[in-house]
């Protein structure tokens, strides 16, 4: 869902008493319609345009930046760092929210600048505004169209939305209350009414009011005898009170194992199949809500070309391969073509050019069993030997070469198996770029021409296990080869799920004997960082590093082993400590 106004307005309650006069350290534009503010204290401040979960909050996420930062992230900087944060306000229940700032300009001279975010789904934005409130630029710039009621363009001053015509439950409390009295028409859903009437209302919301008034949450007017209408005004009264006092409560919903929904008050109209779980601020129900959709849209967007040629590559391979085995299919029955070979030889003397077929006796055959041989009418019967010896002969050649081509094939649609499991299972930039790299080494990308930006360094992921022993997992195949063929300790301990894809980790055990349960927890990363993750009871193979070894001319990633044991396990999500 997206953020409504009320639940808005309780965010911006909880970060006045936070933010009022911090300083911005550093301005950072993640992606295209997200603006992090760092504030001392390593604190961090979102404003996310995103049509889809537009918002303010503090968030503790981490976000990869781009190498280049955008032009909107470099006017941000040169206006915002070193500025204090003087207020942040919402003008009455519009989903807008303002940030004042006191900055210093180049000369040292003080001003004010005004951040204003507005987070109304498809048309959300942000805007950075001068003293006298002109629009020095915004996020997406909006000219005047035949359907906006406004422009959002450099110079411009700017202006907040035109209002909806909705009474708001701050301003008209008492003219809300006699709407609510007189209700809608009698087929009228209550809670579709109280939305179209009201402003802050959300469909949730809306749904909670009816339900506790009435007991149903697509109750009609017509259902709503007297008491339940006397019911819904004094839910309608406590809901204008909790906004007075402030009195929100952080509440997340979640069905089928993932975040649903999200309010500001306590949520009983579903039944036990929505989980109900409230947090002590709303950044932290935030987080916990958009964390995992946004690391998969993230995902989905960064992946997509290397998705793309990696499944090109591979259903390629996969066909190349079947029509290798076809071919391969054919020249098991090459012994039929010497056959045919050395019965026209053995009837030479009754043959004679310009015959189509050959019938007779199979020598071979104990039952001598007649055999009919198709014949090239344009070649002599010694031709049409010879010819059916060649077939032969080049079958027999087919054979090993196509073997040997075979394996190679199979071997690369293994590899970009692997390629699309760690794209799947990606989620910072970092990752990506990795992979990218290693499809360009491969030859499935082309290297642009673009600069060459510097590598980071990329550590693999990182985990404790109970006993506090480290555990590594390999975030692609580049890196499964250095940290299990360079990196571990030959005494280490290496896990990898049986036959199939999936990242290499290791139990670093400073030469000592780990115990059981750091290889359980150990196997059990290797099973979630694998084509399994979803499955129950995986085996996975685990062994000394010693034993790990890379055939001559492997793909990255591809490694034997003779020694090891197996240890069913179920993939677990891990945590900082597993």
């Amino acid at each position: 869902m997206s953020l409504d106004a009320i639940c808005l307005r309780a965010v911006v309650s909880e970060l006045q008493g936070v933010l009022t006069g911090e300083r911005i350290d550093r301005v950072q534009q993640p992606t295209r319609d997200q603006i992090i503010l760092l504030l001392r204290g390593n604190r961090r401040v979102l404003l996310s345009a995103n049509p889809n979960q537009p918002r303010i909050q503090l968030t503790q996420q981490t976000y990869d930046n781009p190498a280049q930062p955008p032009m909107f992230c470099m006017l941000l900087r040169k206006h915002l760092v070193g500025a204090r944060i003087e207020s942040i306000e919402q003008p009455d229940l519009e989903r807008v929210v303002i940030l004042t700032l006191r900055a210093t300009d180049e000369l040292g001279n003080a001003g004010r600048r005004q951040l204003v975010l507005e987070a109304m789904g498809r048309r959300a934005n942000l805007a950075l505004l001068d003293a006298e409130g002109r629009i020095l630029d915004c996020m997406r710039r909006i000219t005047f169209e035949p359907n906006s009621d406004r422009a959002l363009l450099p110079g411009l001053f700017y202006h907040l939305p035109t209002p909806l015509d909705k009474l708001s439950l701050l301003s008209a409390s008492e003219e809300s209350l006699a709407l609510l009295a007189r209700g809608g028409a009698p087929e009228e859903p209550v809670d579709r009414w109280l939305v179209d009437h009201f402003a802050g209302i959300s469909p949730l919301v809306a749904r909670e009011l009816v339900s506790r008034a009435s007991g149903m949450t697509d109750a009609r007017f017509m259902e709503m005898d007297n008491g339940k209408k006397q019911r819904l005004t004094r839910e309608v009264e406590s809901l204008v009170g909790l906004l007075n006092n402030s009195s929100y409560l952080p509440t997340m919903l979640a069905r089928d194992g993932g975040p649903a929904d999200f309010t500001y008050l306590p949520v009983t109209q579903y039944g036990a199949e929505t989980e109900v779980q409230t947090f002590e601020t709303f950044s932290a129900m935030l987080d916990a809500f958009y964390g995992l959709r946004e690391r998969r849209e993230i995902a989905a967007r960064r992946g997509k070309e290397l998705l793309r040629t990696a499944t090109v590559a591979r259903d390629r391979a996969a066909r190349k391969c079947e029509t290798l085995k076809k071919e391969y299919a054919a020249t098991q029955d090459r012994d039929r073509l010497r056959l045919y070979g050395d019965l026209i030889t053995a009837n030479l003397y009754r043959m004679e050019r310009g015959m189509a077929a050959l019938t007779t006796e199979n020598y071979y055959d104990e039952a001598m069993s007649s055999v009919t041989i198709a014949l090239d009418p344009l070649l002599t019967p010694q031709q049409n030997a010879a010819k059916y010896y060649k077939r032969y002969n080049k079958a027999k050649s087919a054979e090993i070469h196509l073997r040997e081509q075979i394996e190679k094939t199979e071997a690369e649609r293994v590899y970009l198996d692997s390629v699309l499991q760690e794209i799947d299972q990606s989620e910072a930039e970092q990752e990506f770029a990795e992979i990218r790299r290693e499809l360009q080494d491969a030859g499935y990308l082309r290297r642009g021409k673009e600069k060459k930006e510097q590598k980071r360094s990329f550590a693999p992921r990182e985990y404790r296990s109970s006993a506090g022993l480290r555990i590594l997992v390999g975030r692609s195949n580049t890196q499964n080869d250095q940290l299990t063929l360079k990196k571990a300790d030959k005494r280490d301990i290496w896990f990898h799920a049986q036959k199939i894809h999936g990242s290499h980790v290791i139990l670093c055990t400073n030469g000592a004997e780990p115990d059981e349960r750091s290889i359980a927890e150990a196997a059990s990363l290797a099973a979630y960082y694998s084509q399994a993750r979803g499955g129950t009871n995986v085996p996975v193979d685990y062994t000394n590093v010693k034993f790990v070894k890379k055939p001559a001319g492997a793909r990255p990633g591809m490694v034997v082993y003779e020694t090891y044991r197996t240890l069913y396990v179920t993939p677990r999500e891990p945590s900082g400590s597993v």
